[in-house]
């Protein structure tokens, strides 16, 4: 890990007291921060060599700057600045380091808030849980897939292939969020449903926002790609991008992953598409920091026994719905089937919303809930 350097630690020591840059704890020359004492650490990593469209190197000082120069909300995280993960001379180099790095964040329960560099560094994230011996779940907001021939090596548009074939398998569910069907074949449409996964169109977030909040509950790694964000709000002029999200839109998703308490590494992606003086990223930064401090340790850290359960007779299935006394939020419950292939080793309870409640209700088999009893058994 590279140190912050003279000018980003000299525009931190002109902001008041009251700035967050005047409330982090920095990596410099002189000192390391104690990582026993933070509970976010932000880290840049300056490799884009398998982005191909990529124009201008990675150069994380603008954001830092937009980030530091804002005032935070009334938090009780500590935050640490570790500064960048430097190319190394190869990009498995990098992959290598960011596995490494990320791996030692999660395992002393710090949260690492990885900024890039291009879009294929998701896939050291996820490796970095190969150590962690548990399943994962993915969530990428992004316009496509990144699906890539098999033969492909990890690229910012072909990542996803190799998180799916390579061993070890960890994968449990990738999702999808915000995805435009013109940017992906249908071949692709067709692989998501056929494995499973979870994908939902643009238009559909847009025009519901709250759909997103109970895959973000349920999810481990998310993986923001800043060219889901149309350009009008990033300020991308190198891969203009007349339709995605706005800056409202994605920085609710990002605060959605920072609340779920379930969310253990966030990477924000191909910022060096976007003007250096955009102040997207380090908007979405302070949004998941923000969505943090409400976290509220339910489920699966908190006990079931202070939720109301719900139990919906269907023609074939009995559904079990919980709801949180605290915070109203729902889940379903999916059962543990005796079966030697199965993933799950007890009863788990899936992220849902009210809606899908209600759907049941009316005798329609949640769909989310149906795909995870299929994943499971196979």
């Amino acid at each position: 890990l590279e140190p912050l350097n003279d000018g980003i630690l000299k525009f931190i020591s002109s902001l008041s007291t009251q700035e967050l840059g005047s409330k982090i704890v920095l990596h410099t020359q002189d000192q390391f921060p104690d990582i026993s004492k933070i509970n976010i650490a932000i880290v840049g990593v300056l490799e884009d060599r398998r982005n191909i469209n990529m124009v201008n190197e990675v150069n994380l000082t603008a954001v830092r700057k937009k980030l530091y120069g804002m005032f935070p909300g009334n938090w009780d995280a500590s935050i640490a600045d570790l500064g960048d993960i430097l190319a190394g001379d190869s990009v498995e180099d990098t992959y290598f380091a960011v596995k490494k790095v990320v791996a030692a964040l999660i395992k002393n329960k710090v949260i690492p808030i990885v900024l890039g560099g291009s879009q294929d560094l998701t896939y050291a994230l996820y490796r970095a849980y190969d150590d962690l011996e548990q399943m994962v779940n993915m969530v990428s907001v992004d316009n496509k897939f990144d699906f890539g021939k098999e033969n492909e090596s990890v690229s910012a548009n072909s990542y996803l292939t190799q998180i799916i074939i390579n061993e070890p398998n960890n994968l449990f569910n990738y999702c999808n969020i915000g995805y435009q069907t013109y940017y992906n074949s249908q071949e692709e449409i067709d692989l998501i449903e056929k494995l499973f996964f979870d994908a939902y169109r643009l238009g559909e977030i847009s025009n519901n926002i709250a759909l997103a909040e109970p895959v973000f509950r349920d999810a481990d790694l998310v993986s923001i790609d800043l060219n889901s964000v149309k350009s009008s709000a990033s300020g991308n002029m190198v891969s203009f991008e007349p339709n995605g999200f706005n800056g409202k839109e994605i920085c609710s998703l990002a605060r959605y992953a920072g609340i779920s308490d379930k969310v253990s590494s966030f990477g924000i992606f191909n910022h060096n598409s976007t003007l250096p003086e955009s102040p997207i990223m380090a908007q979405i930064i302070w949004y998941f920091i923000e969505g943090y401090h409400y976290r509220s340790k339910e489920y699966p850290f908190g006990s079931r026994t202070n939720y109301l359960k719900y139990i919906v007779p269907l023609e074939e299935e009995e559904l079990v719905f919980y709801k949180s006394d605290k915070t109203e939020r729902w889940w379903i419950e999916i059962p543990f089937e005796t079966n030697g292939s199965n993933k799950l080793k007890r009863n788990t309870l899936l992220p849902c919303s009210y809606d899908e409640y209600l759907s049941a209700c009316n005798q329609e088999l949640p769909e989310r809930w149906w795909k995870a009893q299929r994943k499971n058994a196979l």
